[in-house]
Formats: C-alpha cells, structure tokens, sequence
C-alpha cells in the first residue's frame, strides 16, 4: 500500500531469500538495539509493533544515494535477472550494521539462505567480500598484493566507503516505546484475532483460558502453513515480545537460555561458552554449534524460537534439558544446555540433507558415550536419531546392550547389530528412502565410533568460492587491457561494463511485472487445476466459491469468446480442460476475485467431481510398454552400423537416466491484462520470452486481431526457457477474465501452482549399444533416446531434435545412430529449458565415452575426438574443431588434470571411506535455431532532437545482458556515450513478429538488427556531419530507423540425415574435482575450470556471468536438483522447501573459468558468441566424478566397477552405490513390496 516494491516475494514459505529485510528492535534486556535480517513473507505484521522495518529503499536509491552495498554488488557484476538482488542486499547490510568488518565465513553464513538462479554466487561474493578487513589473497596478482582481478572485470577503485556513523538511526519513538513497560495488544483482522500478551503471567493466563490457541513467536512454523496450505487459525497468541522468554544465564554447570530466544541467539550463546571453555570442555556446545550452522538460513535463524519443539536438535536429555508444558507453566520453557566437562565423555551431532545448508535433514543423530574413569568401558550411552520416525527415536535397547561393555570392534559389530534390529523405517514412511534411511543410521553410529575411537570421519566444511579468470587481453607494460591499444576509449564493445540495470536491480528500483501499480478496479485471477491425472470431468460446480466474498466469478472453457483449442504442429492444445482432464495440475478454471488471497482461498472451494479413465501411466518405461509416442520420431544415422559392430574388439550395452528439472527462475510466471475499453484493444504487462506468440495466443483465444493487442515486457526475473510456451497460456486466461468482466485482471502464480502447471526440463532415457577397438577407438555407437513429453506436445519435439543433433558431442565415431522418441504420459507437459535437449544429448554420450575409458583404461574421449581442420558433424555440417582442441588442451594444462589424477590416486589409497574422482569433458554446441525461420531479429532506433537514443528489440532481458550489449553495439556506432542510450521495453507494438529471446541466439539476432539500424543512421548522417563538422551530435536532426537481421537458412533434412542445423557451434572444455564421503553420500565439490569460446567477447563481464550462472544450474540438474512424483502423478516437490537449487555451500571452492584468447567467430556480431545455454552441461563433470570416486570405493571393496547410476547424483544414490556391510544388512529377500513414495519419471 506504500508502494515499496523492492522487497520480492519469491516463495511465501521463507526458502529463498528475495524477501530479506532487516527488522530493528530495542531489546530491554541487553539495554541496546539489536538488527535481525529476516524473510518478510513470513513476519507478521502484528509481531512488528515496536520495531523498525527497514527495506532495500531505505537504505539507498538512484535517486538520491547509493549504499555501499548496493554499489558493489553492481560493480561487480553480482546482479543479473535482479531479482533476488535486493534480498542479497538486505542480507549484508544488516551484517555490517552488525559488524562493519566481517570475514568471509561470516558473509558465506549470512549470504546461506539468498537463493539465486543466475550468477552463480562468485561474483556477489566478490563484491561483498570488498568490505571484509583482510582480502583473500590473489595467486595471480602483482608484488603489491593487487588483484589481478582488479585489472580485468571490474575495479573497486572510487567506490563509496562504508561509513557507519551515516546509517539510519532507530526512531527515538520506538525507543522510548521499548523502554516501557509492555501492555497486551490485541489486533483483529477478517478471519484472524491476534493477542500480544503483556507478560509471562498473562501468557499463562492468555493459554489457560484458549488452550487450543497456537503460541507464535518467529512463526517459521505455522507461518509457512497459513501462506502456502490455507491453514487457519482463529486465535493467535504471540509470545516474541516476552522478557522473561528471551533470557539468558550462565552457571557454573552450564547456561539457560529462554524459550523465546531465537536459534541464532542459541548459537551466539554456545560460540561464548566454547571460546571461554575451550576445547576439550565445550564438546556439547560443539556438536550444537555444528548443527546449527546448517539448520536453515540466517534468516530463519533470526526468527526461529526453541519454543517449537520439531525443530530442536536430536541430542540427548543429559544434553539438552528441554521441558515443555503449555497448560501448566512457563518458568519450565527454557533450554539448559551443560558442556561436557568430563574428561571421559564424548559427544557428536550427525545430518545428512538433500543440500549441505538450508535443507531439511533426511535421517540426523545425536550421540553420547561416557566412559568409566581411564578405561575404555562404557559407562553411560545415548543415541537419538531424527527422520527415522513420526518423532525423535531413541535407542534404547541398544544403549542398554552396549552399557558395560568395551569401546572396541566387537561393540561395534553388536551395536551394528542391534541398531539394525531396533530401528526400523517402514516403506510407507513419507519421504521414501527407506534403504538409505536405515543405511544412514548405521553410518552414523560407525562415524560416532571412529571419532571417539580415531577423531576421524568428519564432514565437510563449507567454503566461501574463489575465482580465477582470464580472457582475451592485450598484454602492455605495466597493465592488461581488454581490447586492442588501437580501439578507442570511447568505443564500449569488448569491455566489461555493468548490467545496465545493476544499480536499479540494487536498490530495488528495478519494476517487474507485479511492482506495477493496481489499476482501478483491478482484480485478481486464481487457477482451478485438476487433481486426478485422466479423468473425466463429471461436474464442475463453483457456487461455494462464488458465494465467498469477494469473489466476481468463474471463467471456465465456456467462458472463451475465441477458441478454447488449438493446433500447436497438428497436435491439440486446450487452454481449459473441458470433457477430460490428462494430468494433474490441468487448468480447468479460474476464480476472478477482489484480491489475490480471496481469489486463492475460493479456487481452492471448486468442487469438481471426475471419472477415472484407464489407461493412465507416467513414466518412460511405461510409456515404452504402452507404445506411446508423439510423433515425429526421429533419427539420424552416418556410416554403417553393422560394420562398425562387426568390426569391433568389444561391445558394450548399457543405459542412462536423465532426470528432469524445475527452472525455479526467482520470479514466478504471471501477467497483467487491460482492456481499454475502446475497439477490443488490450494491453499485457507479461513475464514472457516471447511476446509475439502469447499476443498470438491472445488473440486466438479472445477472436480478436493481433493488432489489437499489445504486449509489454519490461524484464524477467529469470526465464531459462520457461517463459515462452506455457506464459501465453496463463496470458489467455487472464484476457479472458478481463473481457468477461471489463476490469483489469492480474495474474500471479505461487511458486508450489508454477512448478504444478509450468513443469520444467525433460527427463531422458537413453539406451545404447557401442563397439571398440582395443586401442579405444569407438567405431560404432547405436543410441536411442527417449523422453518424457508429459500429455501434450509443447516443445518437446524440439528438444528431442536437439539431443539427437549433439549426440555426437566432440567425437568423430564413423558409424553413428540416434533415434529420438518423446513419450507421451498423463503428467504436465515438459517444455523448454536452458539447453533444451542439449544437455541430455551431450551427456548420454558422454556415459558412452566414460564406460568405455573405465573399461579399456584409455583417455577414451582424447582419442576420438574430432581433430581434422576440417570436420563434418554426423548431420553433415561442415565444421572446424580447432578451437574446440585448443580449449580442450588449454583445460587440461589450467587444471593440471595429469597432476590431480596422480594425487585423487594417492588420496583414495589413503582414505578408505572418503574418495575422489575428476572428470574432464570437451564440448561443441550449436547454436542458433535448427528452424531457420527463428534466426532473426528486428530493431527499432529513435534519435531524439536533444541527440539521446532509444532502441527497441524483440529480445527479452532476463539477466543475460541483452540490453547492455545492445547498447554496447548502439554505441560503436553512434559514437555516442553508452549514457546516452536507453532501452525501455520489449514491446510487439514496436517490433512485431520477434522470434522468442532463446537458443543462445538473442543477442546474436538483436545485436545484429541494431547495428543495422545505427548504421542506417548513420548512413543517412553522414553527408550532414561531413557538410557541418562544427556540429555537435545534439545539432544533428533527429531521425527514426529499424534493423533487421536473417541469419542464414538452418534446416535438416531428417530421412536423409543432412543439413545444416546451427549458424555455428561454440566450443569449450571443463574439468572438476569432487570428493564423495561413502558412509553418507554427501559430496563436495573441489574445484572446477572451464575453458570457453566465446569469440571476441563483447562485454566479458557478461559472459563470465554466464559460463558461471549456467554451469551453476548444471550443478543442480546432475546432483541435487531431484523431481517426485507420487505414485498417483502428483508433483510432491513443490517449492524450496522440498526442492533444493544449488546455494552457496554448493559452489566449487575453487571455480575457474578462462575465455579462450584469439578466438574469432565470423558469423555472429563482432566475432563473439551466443553462451547462455552450453554451460549448463558442463555439470557432467561432477556427475562423471562422483562416479569415479564411488568406483574407486567398489574397486577397493572387490566390488563390479560397471553400476547403475542415474542423474542426478544424489546423496542417496552415492550411498547406496558405494556398497559395504551396512547396506547389505538389509537384504532383498526381507523387503516388503509396497507402493514407492516417488517414482522416476
């Protein structure tokens, strides 16, 4: 209602960060103001009596001046789409309002819970880092300690100082306010009443009388509940604001901390305890410590209380002393930790998570043995285990057993025993994973014995990533410059310059489509989905729904003025589901309503009954069995197959799973659309990648013109191939509720309904069958490649297309098959996503080269690599692979792969239950559409009388740079400052007909249209500059100019297997290190260098940010990034609760990435190249790495070095592939057959 749009709402269950603020509070106890970042979606507004909000506008702006916080983050290239970037923001403000000279582990743990999707996290950390009182030193700077960094993507020098004596001060009001006695407060909202006690007596008396009232006090519990599942409750008691909850006092036997603290004042309290015990006396508070630091975010730390029991620590009673009683009394709500003083007593805190930080634990322990005084019998155990029950299990069975008894092998081997025997994780337990579970229980105590035995065993550490990067530079004495001493300083091309947008995205200035105002009457629309996966629709009855205020009404397939269905390649598209719904998360209707919460809580009142029809499947293979395919089916072929196998030493069959992954861009999909109430006309402000097909969608739905309708696209808070097909769906919906109903109508999808109806990247199944020679030449490979298409066609045709066109990767094998088939099953539609099928295509190639290299023990992919100056790709392209040789070669000398592979040896003949492997691959990626008639772009360039410049393109910003570039390339033109251009919006008003902003191919298309725009231009000027050399630019007459640009005709001829599919291919190279821990599954990842081609580099700031941000969500997509669905077809891992992107922690320590110099590209704009999409491949690396180091365990084990392994690499798949005597307690013969939890798809 004020206006402050900086503040995103990302996931409105506290798991991402974009909406960190800082909250201020005067705490009476300590006498002093303490400053908490905290996440805004859940902080109710009723807890912020007395305190101050401050939000990424309060601290600085454009407008007026920047933070330094802001300004860095900008200058140092860490803001991209933006989105999340006021939240990043908001995280290091309050950390140096709180400490003006922190170290990097303290940025590493505050930054822990900001969630981004595009960078890759160096290059925030880089500008964070800045403000630390002690840099990490540069390996690659000059004598003077100097940043080599600082020479090349961007300079800190002139930048703002931090100066905390000019932060914003506490409202003395508040002050005076915190310093009173506090009075009950009692607010009253339409379905909630919120009561504030006064103090802990009326909190007894408040609980007395409501007993069934929930207790509130940083509402990470309940919260989360009310936002997302509609819970709630009509009475609400909050006890945040209590002294007596939030006390703190130490004794001599330990200290007792207040119920009311929050779990970041727990840790603070427990760090104190450890640096004035030491060691050897605070065992306890370390184990506490160490769990702490990954529960949760900082964020949710600040607010989390241990007045909730489930998300207190799995320790034991003689730990941890926690009493809770509700009803009868309150001085017993307190923690009473004691340290371990006693020489013989040993303590330790096991978890293991889907993500290191910032997840919830699959199986966590707390464990504790005393011996009898200076002998190795066990006096005293516990062992507690989380995640193996409804509630906290103890083992007690087994603790009594081990009593009495020897700290030795055989207890061990009992205790294995017995735990085996006493803890039992049914199959039915939510979750799954039950094998796994089980096999994590046994670890855990094996660990527990080897650090009191050995101090061995430990996990990983996390570590802020650094960075080392080179590219293309001039090399001159004394300085390293980025472009030729001959091009002019007023030129921008081939320099790093800042995102455009950077400070705005800083500050939050930057509008996205929901910071726009409400229109007058604006009302919000809420999608009805369907919840059987085939099924027909019986009824669909919305009279409850209707009868809720507020509520206008129900648009459903009848409602559409145009047409409901259409063709998308002679393949049906519904918009609402009308007779039959075939996967769950359909849209069948949608509720139009006053507000976004009542259009929410009465789409959930839709009672829609259905019959269940047969068939219905999901997965692959059962898609196979039923022989349900879209078509086309595709294949290409070179050479002769038969002969290849024939003459072939050895023949390998085997497969690889590829499973799929959300895009979980920051900003979730949504639109606003108004009608202006003259001749049909209607204007959308949409999150789209491709604006000219949602207006054509539009308009097909509505039975209106093209022309009528006009479609802004500001900016995207991410895309990645998300926001081009399903957007204009949404965008339909919303016309139609805004025709019906005549008022603006506002979309905005929750982030657990995006992932239900957007869906995301295609999971892959590939077959194959390969023949080699001894010496590892492969002669013939036969792969068949199927994936999932979910129940309608949408772009899947396409990915299979491009999976099958990079089948052969880097690799001249003369006798090469791909057959492409897309299942069709009952669940969402897949769609496209950075890479499309690239990724899939490239890796199940790789999985060939890799089984063959395990098997003949030879650099395999060295081997068959294409070499020749002149190559032919198996479509019969015609390629040089000579730059793709040099980043090859170039990767393996900067990574010192030879060395490492000697020394990962070495480590794992040491270290029998840590390995580690590395993997190296090359990469050729085409780029550019295979349907020639997308590879184009058009422009629009205005000089205006005052001289100033506006462009409009088709393109899409989404973070990539496509505007800044532009404008790079506007300015060699015009020779006019980059300060003097301006891009406003992507408007199908202004460019008509543009192709969708994907492919790699944006700025290739648009870069190109505006520099035939500019020279147009200036084609036109200069007669006029040559006749009146005294003028000055501004004298100059204004004029207007559009540019187009064709790229070359892209097409192949799939009965003939020819053609030439891409403009060109981008090349490059990556290597990375990982180390596994086999008792867990766990892994790090140790370092990684990629080398790419990228041509000449228009702006190398960018494309770094690129290379790092795709290879990021590589990351994700082979290790942790994990899709459910249930046995029914339902989407289980909705939201970052249950579906983990990777975080910081995930990041490689040591991540290099270098642009090949002297590289040239003579098809594209000033010889660079389109980068967005082939990094996200280079992920493989880890998953191939991961897979040597579980082989290098199974080899020592004297297990098969050839196992099954899908991707993603997951903690549970590591574990359970690294075979020993815990996971083989469990044998096959005592399984119960039920149905899974999950199922892959």
């Amino acid at each position: 209602s004020v206006g402050l749009t900086g503040t995103k709402y990302g996931c409105g269950g506290g798991g991402c960060g974009a909406c960190t603020v800082m909250v201020s509070r005067y705490d009476p106890i300590q006498e002093t103001v303490l400053h908490w970042s905290v996440t805004a979606c859940l902080q109710p507004i009723c807890s912020l009596h007395g305190a101050a909000v401050v939000t990424v506008e309060g601290i600085g702006s454009t407008k007026t001046k920047l933070h330094p916080v802001q300004e860095r983050i900008a200058k140092a290239h860490g803001s991209q789409c933006g989105f999340c970037t006021p939240g990043m923001v908001m995280s290091m403000y309050t950390l140096l309002r709180n400490n003006p000279q922190p170290t990097t582990e303290d940025i590493r743990e505050t930054l822990g819970g900001n969630l981004c999707r595009c960078t890759g996290y160096r290059p925030i950390i880089d500008g964070f880092k800045t403000f630390c009182n002690t840099l990490i030193s540069c390996q690659n700077g000059d004598r003077n300690g100097k940043c080599c960094m600082e020479n090349k993507l961007f300079s800190m020098d002139n930048v703002l100082p931090l100066d905390p004596t000019q932060d914003l001060i506490f409202p003395p009001e508040l002050l005076i306010m915190g310093k009173k006695k506090a009075e009950r407060l009692c607010f009253q909202g339409e379905k909630v009443r919120w009561i504030s006690p006064a103090d802990l007596k009326d909190l007894i008396k408040l609980k007395a009388e409501y007993s069934n009232a929930p207790l509130l006090v940083g509402n990470t519990t309940i919260g989360p509940k009310m936002n997302l599942k509609g819970t709630v409750h009509p009475l609400v008691l909050y006890g945040g604001s209590i002294p007596e909850l939030r006390t703190i006092k130490w004794r001599n036997n330990g200290v007792t901390v207040g119920a009311g603290c929050s779990l970041s004042v727990l840790k603070d309290v427990l760090l104190q305890g450890i640096e004035e015990l030491g060691p050897e006396k605070s065992r306890v508070y370390q184990a506490l410590v160490q769990t702490l630091q990954c529960l949760a975010s900082k964020q949710i730390r600040n607010m989390a209380s241990l007045l909730i029991p489930s998300i207190l620590f799995l320790t034991t009673n003689s730990l941890l002393q926690y009493k809770y009683n509700m009803n009868f009394s309150f001085h017993s709500e307190k923690l009473i930790a004691n340290p371990c003083a006693l020489q013989w007593e040993f303590v330790s805190a096991f978890r293991q998570a889907q993500r290191r930080e910032f997840s919830f634990s699959i199986v966590n322990s707390g464990m504790r043995v005393t011996f009898r005084h200076d002998s190795n019998v066990v006096e005293n155990l516990d062992i507690f285990y989380g995640g193996v029950g409804p509630t906290l299990v103890k083992a007690r069975h087994t603790c009594k057993e081990l009593m009495g008894r020897k700290w030795d092998e055989k207890l061990l081997v009992v205790g294995t025993q017995l735990l085996e025997e006493e803890i039992y994780v049914p199959p039915t337990a939510p979750g799954g994973q039950e094998e796994y579970r089980k096999a994590l229980v046994l670890s855990f105590f094996f660990k527990f014995y080897m650090q009191v035995t050995l101090d061995a065993l430990k996990p990983f550490k996390n570590e802020v990533p650094q960075a080392n990067h080179s590219f293309q530079v001039v090399s001159l004495p004394m300085k390293l410059q980025l472009v030729p001493e001959t091009q002019s300083s007023n030129d921008p091309v081939g320099r790093p310059n800042v995102h455009q947008a950077a400070l705005q995205q800083a500050t939050g200035e930057a509008v996205y489509y929901d910071d726009i105002p409400s229109v007058k009457g604006e009302l919000f629309v809420s999608m009805v989905t369907s919840t059987r996966a085939h099924a027909k629709i019986i009824s669909i009855d919305a009279s409850m729904a209707l009868a809720m205020s507020g509520v206008v009404t129900f648009i459903s397939a009848k409602d559409v003025p145009g047409q409901n269905r259409r063709l998308w390649f002679n393949n049906p598209e519904e918009l609402f589901a009308e007779e039959e719904v075939i996967c769950v998360g359909q849209i069948i209707g949608a509720i139009v309503a006053e507000t976004r919460e009542q259009a929410k809580r009465a789409a959930e009142q839709v009672d829609i009954t259905y019959e269940d029809i047969q068939p219905v499947f999901f997965t692959i293979e059962e898609a196979i069995e039923h022989q349900s395919f879209f078509d086309p089916k595709r294949k290409l072929e070179r050479g002769n197959l038969e002969e290849g196998f024939e003459k072939a030493d050895h023949i390998l069959e085997g497969e690889l799973y590829m499973g799929g992954q959300e895009h979980f861009y920051m900003e979730t999909q949504g639109l606003i659309a108004i009608p202006k109430g003259e001749a049909g006309e209607l204007e959308l402000y949409v999150a789209s990648q491709h604006a000219a097909y949602t207006q054509e969608v539009v308009g097909i739905t509505l039975g209106i013109d093209s022309n009528k309708i006009t479609c802004h696209v500001k900016r995207l808070g991410g895309g990645f191939g998300g926001k081009v097909m399903k957007i204009a769906s949404l965008s339909a919906i919303a016309a139609t509720a805004a025709y019906k109903t005549g008022r603006a109508v506002r979309c905005v999808l929750e982030r657990e309904d995006d992932m239900l109806i957007t869906s995301g990247r295609s999971p892959f199944l590939g077959k194959y069958k390969v023949g080699y020679l001894n010496d590892g030449t492969i002669l013939a490979a036969d792969i068949t490649y199927y994936s999932n298409g979910g129940c309608t066609l949408d772009e899947s045709s396409f990915i299979m297309e491009k999976a099958l066109l990079h089948m052969d990767n880097g690799y001249k094998i003369p006798n090469l098959r791909g057959h492409g088939l897309v299942c069709k099953t009952y669940l969402p539609s897949y769609t496209a996503f950075r890479g499309f099928g690239g990724p899939q295509g490239l890796t199940i190639i790789e999985s060939v080269l890799h089984e063959v290299a395990a098997r003949c023990g030879l650099p395999v992919r060295d081997i068959n690599m294409y070499k020749d100056e002149k190559c032919y790709t198996h479509h019969k392209q015609l390629f040089s692979p000579h730059d793709m040789v040099r980043c090859w070669n170039e990767c393996l000398e900067k990574s010192d792969y030879t060395h490492r592979c000697l020394s990962i040896k070495q480590f794992n003949a040491h270290n029998h239950w840590k390995k580690r492997g590395i993997s190296i691959v090359p990469l050729k990626f085409g780029i550019g559409f295979s349907k020639g008639f997308y590879n184009q772009g058009a422009a629009l360039v205005n000089i205006y009388k005052d001289g100033s410049v506006l462009i409009s393109h088709g393109g899409t910003e989404m973070g990539q740079g496509i505007n800044t570039k532009a404008i790079q390339i506007a300015s060699r033109i015009l020779k006019v400052p980059m300060s003097s251009i301006h891009i406003k919006e992507t408007c199908t008003g202004n460019v008509p007909n543009a192709a969708p902003s994907a492919a790699s191919f944006g700025t290739d298309a648009v870069g190109m249209a505006v520099k035939d725009g500019c020279e147009k231009l200036m084609r036109r000027l200069e007669p006029l500059i040559k006749k009146h050399p005294q003028f000055t630019w501004q004298q100059l007459i204004s004029l207007s100019a559009t540019g187009f640009f064709m790229g070359p005709h892209t097409s192949v001829d799939w009965e003939k297997s020819d053609g030439n599919a891409y403009y060109y291919f981008t090349f490059g190279a990556c290597c990375s290190e990982v180390e596994i821990d086999c008792l867990t599954g766990d892994h790090k990842n140790i370092r990684t260098d990629i080398v790419m081609d990228v041509g000449r580099s228009i702006n190398p700031a960018l494309d770094v940010g690129q290379v790092e941000g795709g290879f990021v969500q590589g990351i994700g997509l082979y290790t942790i990034e994990e899709l459910q669905f249930s046995p029914e077809g339902v989407l289980l891992t909705r939201g970052p609760s249950r579906y983990k992107i990777p975080a910081l922690c995930d990041i490689p320590p040591q991540l290099n990435v270098h642009l090949l110099r002297n590289a040239d590209n003579p098809h594209a704009i000033y010889s660079s190249k389109g980068i967005g999409e082939p990094p996200v491949f280079f992920g493989c690396t880890l998953f191939f790495a991961i897979k040597e180091a579980i082989a290098a365990a199974r080899r020592e084990r004297g297990l098969s070095e050839s196992f099954p392994f899908s991707s993603p690499a997951t903690a549970e798949k590591i574990r359970m592939a690294c075979e020993d005597c815990f996971t083989r307690m469990n044998p096959p013969d005592r399984k119960v057959k039920t149905k899974p939890w999950a199922i892959n798809v």
